[in-house]
């Protein structure tokens, strides 16, 4: 289905993309948008009333996941979703997850204004705590939406200052009825900015992103003693930061060791207790491994396991280490990816099959429904930082793209029903 009178419009979508960074907007002209906090509700609050403006009716499950539906021509059909995340990284860009929501509330925008009713309802989603910047893991919501994490389990997160996932939603309002992961969809789109080099270097216009590669977080604690710094001589201090400093140094030798796919990183260490003149007695971090497979995040897994007695026991240290979060590799549908790569040729743009690097609510949807991503560039393949950009025309080819893939998706789920929508 190729519907040429249906063109996103790039500047629209773009004064959407600059008032919304308004909120959180830092120096830097990033964002800073926890998820769940006053910042997040606010971003919410303008996103509810943009698509109620539109007609949409707006319910909220009780991850706070938001869905914005507009009716098709059988309600009785589950939804085609299409969305991404508003909630950020501490020194975020304008664009991760921003361009998914904005850009498919356009897409939506231009059905409306054009009177175009689809087959299936169309429900734009916002999914709560995509970054697990402040509770870890990332992609709360849709992990329980997906099954790959409980209710109770999502609930009981809590952030550096104590304080859980469900206070923080509560106190927002922004807790609903509906249970997590009793939504069904009939298909999930979103559109994304890359967040990497390859499409800006090769000159190409959309990513079709064939799936997404593994990933596992872990949280290591190392433990010594706290000692005065000019009283205790070296062979007798436990100090924590040699050992932490030493494991974090062998992160990025496990990832060079399973080269070229592999990456490892160390993204978060707090020090303890953080003074001048004092040994560190605890060290606190976080690793960071990802894979397109597997049995190779495994074999990074034993390799950072057996360094901790290797390091951490000469040093006099103890050490405990925890795994956060194991997202899978994921391999998205067919026929979603089908659709992506058919809305790119109606809309005349070049393109390459990728795997994402980084992980997305994509990737747990995709366990309880069929699918695909759309990429468009960044400059530089810069993102999780405040010079992250994407250009007006960039955005408004994802979106394009973004909706000619639910057209086409929407025609063949009208097919198989016998039934079309409408012209």
């Amino acid at each position: 289905m190729v519907l040429t009178n249906l063109a996103i419009n790039p500047e629209r979508l773009w004064g959407e993309l600059m008032e919304t960074a308004a909120i959180g907007g830092t120096a830097k002209g990033g964002i800073c948008r926890l998820t769940l906090t006053d910042l997040d509700r606010q971003v919410r609050d303008w996103f509810r009333a943009r698509a109620e403006g539109l007609g949409l009716a707006v319910t909220v499950d009780d991850m706070g996941v938001m869905f914005a539906r507009r009716a098709g021509q059988r309600d009785d059909v589950a939804p085609i979703g299409l969305g991404s995340h508003l909630d950020t990284q501490p020194t975020g860009g304008k664009f991760d997850g921003v361009l998914g929501v904005l850009g498919a509330l356009e897409a939506v925008r231009i059905l409306v204004e054009a009177g175009y009713e689809t087959f299936a309802p169309i429900e734009v989603v916002n999914w709560t705590n995509e970054e697990g910047s402040r509770f870890a893991p990332s992609m709360t919501a849709s992990g329980v939406f997906g099954g790959a994490f409980t209710r109770d389990f999502a609930l009981a997160r809590t952030d550096r200052d104590g304080a859980t996932f469900g206070a923080a939603l509560d106190a927002i309002g922004y807790r609903g009825a509906e249970p997590c992961g009793q939504h069904p969809l009939s298909a999930f789109f979103e559109l994304h900015i890359e967040q990497g080099p390859l499409l800006e270097a090769e000159g190409k216009e959309i990513g079709v992103v064939t799936g997404v590669q593994g990933l596992r977080w872990y949280e290591l604690t190392v433990t010594g003693q706290d000692a005065h710094t000019g009283a205790t001589p070296m062979h007798l201090r436990k100090d924590a930061l040699v050992g932490a400093a030493r494991l974090i140094e062998r992160v990025g030798d496990i990832a060079r060791a399973h080269a070229p796919l592999a990456v490892g990183s160390v993204g978060m260490v707090e020090v303890k207790p953080n003074s001048r003149n004092v040994v560190p007695g605890e060290v606190f971090f976080c690793v960071d491994f990802r894979h397109p497979e597997t049995p190779v995040i495994e074999s990074m897994q034993q390799m950072l396991v057996a360094s901790l007695s290797e390091i951490c026991d000469p040093l006099g240290l103890a050490v405990t280490m925890n795994c956060i979060a194991d997202s899978a590799p994921v391999r998205f549908d067919p026929e979603c990816i089908a659709a992506v790569r058919h809305g790119a040729e109606a809309s005349g743009f070049s393109t390459r099959d990728m795997v994402s690097g980084a992980g997305h609510d994509a990737a747990y949807v995709a366990r309880v429904a069929p699918t695909a991503m759309v990429f468009v560039p960044c400059r530089g393949g810069i993102s999780h930082n405040e010079a992250e950009f994407s250009s007006k025309e960039q955005c408004a080819a994802g979106a394009q793209v973004l909706l000619q893939a639910v057209l086409e998706y929407d025609r063949r789920l009208a097919e198989r029903h016998g039934a079309r929508p409408s012209p």
